[in-house]
């Protein structure tokens, strides 16, 4: 049975997990569909966005409990081969071309804030929260490492890495790791927004602007990035997306692909 309830709508893809009997908490079958399920929307020209978000109480608990206790007897090389699959699954989410949306609606723990942290906007309800729990169980979250400093910052991950602290959604906002707190009952109506205004825009532009903020993050300003940046500017200015886009402006209208 699917572990996805993957909805398509117009050009946007809403991938909900669907395992709300143990609170949207991974397990092989998890990743696996997940990372299917992030290259194939990814490369879907007809999609302009994606909203990641769970069914029942939970956005997504971490590890499945059975799931542990099978792996409880893992060796080593069964031990990476696991991880590495994970890991496969953050990057192929990570480096969708699609912008994803994450729609937290409840609680968030491990490698859920993981599956968060790779998601370029997060809309959070209030109330809900965070927790990278794996040093109280001996862990430590290391897969989902680079993609939870980066978005959640240095200075907080040594924090809440090494605490394992449950922080809220509020604190979350403030520290840069959730973009939009919002009322639960108001939870679709802020990512409906955020949706909007992805798909008002150029979808090239969207996927280029994605790309972009990758490649330059934490990059020194060499004279190669900046010519790898003038490169860029250069081409989208000369694509077909952006002669209609500037001209449309010029024209006061609305460029074709809102048409």
């Amino acid at each position: 049975m699917t572990t996805l309830d993957i909805q398509i709508q117009g050009p946007v893809a809403r991938v909900f997990l669907n395992r709300p009997e143990v609170r949207n908490a991974f397990n092989d079958g998890v990743i696996a569909e997940l990372t299917d399920a992030f290259a194939r929307l990814g490369a879907d020209p007809a999609l302009r966005a994606i909203v990641l978000g769970g069914h029942g109480k939970a956005f997504c608990a971490g590890a499945d409990l059975n799931w542990m206790r099978t792996m409880a007897g893992y060796t080593w090389e069964q031990n990476r081969a696991d991880a590495e699959r994970l890991a496969a699954m953050l990057w192929a989410g990570y480096s969708c071309p699609l912008p994803i949306v994450g729609r937290v609606h409840g609680d968030c723990y491990a490698g859920g804030v993981g599956l968060a942290a790779i998601c370029d906007v997060l809309v959070a309800a209030e109330g809900i929260h965070f927790c990278l729990s794996e040093a109280r169980l001996g862990l430590l979250p290391a897969t989902i490492g680079p993609y939870v400093v980066r978005a959640l910052g240095e200075q907080a991950s040594r924090r809440y890495f090494v605490t394992a602290e449950r922080f809220d959604a509020a604190t979350a906002k403030a520290l840069g790791f959730v973009h939009e707190v919002v009322a639960a009952d108001a939870l679709d109506a802020g990512v409906d927004a955020i949706v909007a205004t992805l798909v008002a825009n150029g979808p090239a532009a969207v996927r280029a602007c994605k790309r972009l903020v990758h490649d330059v993050a934490g990059v020194p300003v060499t004279p190669e990035l900046r010519a790898d940046t003038a490169r860029r500017i250069a081409d989208i200015r000369a694509s077909a997306e952006g002669r209609e886009g500037v001209q449309a402006f010029l024209d006061k209208r609305e460029p074709a692909w809102r048409a």
